[in-house]
């Protein structure tokens, strides 16, 4: 595990040298290429991954046949098809690679015996969720009252290091708009 150890996940969190063997244990260490799919829509979800270094992005794939980013992932981010993960359904979301990434991923049972095993563990991924929670309702509101121009400045606060990473059809299902329409918002930018 490179220079990974689980402090790096739970920042904050007092281990014992057993716990925290029995934590990094429970970690897989996956290197993921540029263009890798982790994840399809209609498989089913036994884990979700911490990103180490790179950037995923989850989409969604609509009847006609249009993806939709929901999610892009950087150093320091979780990622999964949440609602899947913790309803043990099917994915409905896709998994992407969109730079060369380290994830480490755990699974639903090791996770729960870490929350066991380490109290401060639980309360750490409660936290992480209630944010999550939050920064996906802001997200909701954006899309219902931001302009576009709004929407991409928001997005550049929130991701300031990956917009040169990701492919503009990317950013643009992300916010929502046509590439055409981010290109005329960049322009716009740049001129005032």
């Amino acid at each position: 595990m490179q220079n990974f150890t689980i402090k790096d996940i739970f920042k904050g969190i007092a281990f014992s040298q057993i716990q925290l063997e029995n934590a990094t244990s429970k970690f897989e260490e996956v290197s993921v290429k540029r263009g890798d799919v982790i994840l399809n829509a209609g498989q089913s979800v036994p884990s979700q991954y911490y990103v180490y270094s790179g950037c995923l992005r989850t989409y969604f794939i609509d009847a006609s046949g249009k993806e939709h980013t929901i999610q892009f992932a950087v150093n320091d981010w979780w990622i999964s098809d949440y609602t899947a993960f913790f309803t043990g359904g099917l994915a409905i979301l896709n998994i992407e690679c969109v730079q060369d990434a380290v994830v480490y991923k755990i699974s639903k049972e090791s996770m729960e015996v870490l929350y066991a095993e380490v109290p401060g563990v639980e309360t750490f991924f409660r936290i992480k969720m209630e944010r999550f929670f939050a920064s996906f309702q802001k997200r909701i509101l954006s899309d219902l009252a931001m302009s576009a121009k709004e929407k991409y400045k928001s997005f550049l606060k929130a991701y300031p290091n990956i917009e040169t990473n990701i492919k503009n059809y990317h950013l643009a299902s992300y916010l929502g708009i046509t590439p055409e329409s981010l290109s005329r918002v960049r322009a716009e930018l740049a001129h005032e």
